[in-house]
Order: C-alpha cells, then structure tokens, then sequence
C-alpha cells in the first residue's frame, strides 16, 4: 500500500472541516507524518491510523500552522505508553525551535518519555530525509519566509513518484525536486513573498513534466472551480484540489 493522505489542507487560517496542512505517507506498515498541525492525534484517528504506528515525523518549517500540534502529539504518545523511539527531521533552524518548544514545557520531568531521535537534514538539494524497505525520501530547501524543505517520496516498488512543494514562491527549486513526477502537491496560497497562486503551481507542474497536480494550502475564499481553473492555464495535466482525508492511492496508478 502507497498512499498519501492529507490530514488538513488549509493555508495558515483553518476553517470549519478544513485543518491546517499536514500530510501521512502510508506504505506498507508505516506511517509517516508530514508536519504536526493542531491536534494530530484526533485527525490520524479520524484518517483511519492508529497514532501509535507513527515512527517518523518530518518537519518542513517552523511556522505555527506546521508545527503548533507538535508538543500535544508528543505528550499523547506518552500518555498512551509509547516506549519505541519517534524520530523527527527537519532542517537545523527547525529542530532547534521544536527543542526549545519542548523545554518550555519541562518535557524531560515526565516520567518515563520515550526517546526522540531528531535527525538534521541538510539544507542542501536532495539530501535524503529516510529510506524504508521500498521507500525513499529526499528533500530540498524552497524559498519561504523562513528555512523550509520541499520533499520527493519514491515509491519503488510501485514506480512512483510524489513530490510536496510545501509552504514556497514558485522555484526551480521544486520544479528540479518534482521531476517528472506522477503527483506534485503544491501550495496555492496566492502570489505573495513567500507563497504561490495556483496559476503559478501549474507552472511549477508544466515545468516539471509532472503527470497530476493537487493543489493545497489554499484560502477558503477561492473555490475548487476557482483553483483548478486558474491552474490549467498553465498546466496541460490533470488538476485536483486537496480535502481534508482525501487520499491519493499510488498502488492503483
């Protein structure tokens, strides 16, 4: 099984059933977490995944729409009996902010939490983030308000490739990660410093050569029509536009 669930797909302002964006990897028996928004472990349940079988937590940036669920995850795993290690990556800037978060709340005199493992991911690009049996992840530093990552999910044994642009203006940057991609998932926040329109996605998308393009981190005031639209102007492939538990299941590709 490959999948990609998008547990929230709103931009910084969530909305009533929209969260904000944060991802799940699914493949085989593991559960990969793509950002920690609000109250992650209600949303993974809600996703259909047990909280407990998330080993690996990939931070893009510190930004609060990102990162904010962080600290409650991390408690809800102990208060559960979590006792295996969680690891977490992300750029230098990122975890040093996430272990200065952590301390705030005197994590280290909670009896019996188990070990993070935090694993710094160079800003350079494609510096590989995690391999698992039949699973590759790269990432690459995009253009922000502050150090961010875009990351590149590989698939092999199914062939396929997704690509996730994260919070970013548009940039060669993404267009070299998402290669020929099956999926580009992309933010379409509007064209302002640090974000892209969904017009300026389906650049992104034609550029790379990518098959699909699904369109997230969007405002709540433009409508899918609205979106895909303005995307296709720019892009020959298909256009989708991101719901909360909507799923991408690259196995039936």
């Amino acid at each position: 099984m490959d999948q990609i669930i998008f547990l929230g797909t709103a931009n910084a302002i969530p909305a009533i059933g929209r969260e904000n964006t944060h991802l799940l990897i699914r493949h085989n028996q593991e559960s990969i977490l793509v950002d920690c928004a609000s109250n992650p472990i209600v949303h993974l349940q809600r996703g259909g995944v047990n909280p407990e079988q998330i080993n690996h937590l990939i931070l893009t940036h510190f930004h609060p729409d990102h990162v904010s669920g962080a600290p409650l995850f991390l408690m809800d795993l102990w208060l559960l009996g979590r006792k295996r290690p969680l690891f977490i990556y992300g750029l230098e800037h990122t975890l040093s902010r996430l272990q200065a978060m952590m301390e705030l709340y005197d994590w280290r005199t909670w009896p019996g939490f188990f070990p993070l493992e935090y694993r710094v991911i160079p800003e350079v690009e494609k510096a590989k983030v995690l391999t698992l049996d039949g699973l590759e992840i790269v990432a690459s530093p995009v253009k922000h308000l502050l150090p961010t990552i875009g990351i590149r999910i590989s698939f092999n044994h199914s062939q396929k490739v997704a690509a996730y642009s994260s919070d970013t203006e548009p940039c060669e940057e993404v267009v070299r990660l998402a290669k020929d991609a099956d999926v580009l998932i992309h933010e379409a926040a509007g064209r302002s410093i640090g974000h892209t329109s969904s017009r300026q996605a389906g650049e992104v998308a034609q550029k790379a050569g990518v098959k699909r393009l699904y369109l997230i981190h969007y405002p709540a005031n433009l409508t899918k029509d609205e979106l895909i639209q303005d995307a296709r102007t720019a892009f020959e492939g298909e256009v989708f536009v991101c719901e909360d538990f909507m799923g991408i299941d690259l196995t039936e590709e």
